[in-house]
C-alpha cells in the first residue's frame, strides 16, 4: 500500500496587530471626541470661583441691610454680576479650546438652566407679595440646584454633583430661621461655587 502523503503545512499569516499602548491611545482619542460631541466642556472653573467670591461679599453686605428690599437688591445685583462673570469666563475658555459656545451641547446646557431659574424668579415675586421673604434663600438654592443638575447632564460630570449640593443646601435653608438661611446662601453660592470651581479648573483645564 502506498502511504498516504501528509497534507502540506499551511502557514496562516495573521495581520500585524498594533501595540496595545497605541491602541489605547486611539481609544482615548475616540472617547474624548465622543465626549466633546455630546458634552459642553467649556464650563469655566475660574468663572465659578469668581461667582463664589462675589457671593461671599454679597452675603455680608446683604445681611447688613435694614429692609427686605435692600437685601433683595444686593442679591439681585450680585446675581447679575455673577452671570456676567460666568459668561465672560466661559467665552474665554471656549475660545481657547476652539469650542463654539453655542454648539449643540452648549445650547442644551443653557436651555436646561432656564426653566428652573425662571421658576425661581416667579417664586421670588410670589413670596415678596405674600410677605414671606424668609423662604427666598431656600427657594433660590433649591431651584438653582435643580437647574444645575439638569444642565449638568450636557456638561462635565462634576456639575450635577454640585447641583445636588445646592439642592441639599436649599432643603436645609427652607425651614431654617432667617439668619441661618442667609448662612446657607453664603455656603451654597459662595463656598460650594469656589470649591467646585477650583476642582473643575484643575481637572478640566480652566
Amino acid at each position: 500500500m502506498r502511504a498516504m502523503s501528509e497534507p502540506p503545512c499551511r502557514t496562516s499569516r495573521r495581520p500585524d496587530r498594533k501595540p496595545v499602548p497605541e491602541a489605547l491611545e486611539h481609544l482615548e482619542v475616540i472617547r474624548q471626541t465622543m465626549e466633546r460631541s455630546t458634552a459642553f466642556t467649556a464650563v469655566s472653573g475660574w468663572g465659578y470661583v469668581a461667582m463664589g467670591v462675589t457671593a461671599l461679599f454679597a452675603s455680608v453686605l446683604a445681611t447688613r441691610q435694614a429692609t427686605t428690599e435692600g437685601w433683595l437688591a444686593v442679591w439681585l445685583g450680585e446675581a447679575l454680576g455673577a452671570v456676567t462673570l460666568a459668561l465672560v469666563a466661559m467665552h474665554w475658555k471656549a475660545a481657547r479650546l476652539n469650542i463654539p459656545i453655542l454648539s449643540v451641547p452648549g445650547r442644551r446646557l443653557f436651555v436646561g438652566l432656564l426653566p428652573a431659574l425662571f421658576a425661581g424668579g416667579v417664586m421670588t415675586v410670589a413670596l415678596i407679595r405674600a410677605g414671606d421673604p424668609r423662604q427666598i434663600p431656600g427657594v433660590w438654592l433649591l431651584l438653582y440646584g435643580v437647574a444645575v443638575m439638569q444642565a449638568g447632564v450636557f456638561s462635565v460630570r462634576t456639575i450635577p454633583v454640585m447641583g445636588a449640593l445646592f439642592v441639599l443646601a436649599g432643603a436645609v435653608a427652607l425651614p431654617a430661621p432667617w439668619w441661618w438661611a442667609n448662612v446657607m446662601l453664603a455656603v451654597g453660592f459662595g463656598l460650594v461655587h469656589i470649591a467646585f470651581g477650583v476642582y473643575i479648573a484643575r481637572r478640566h483645564g480652566g
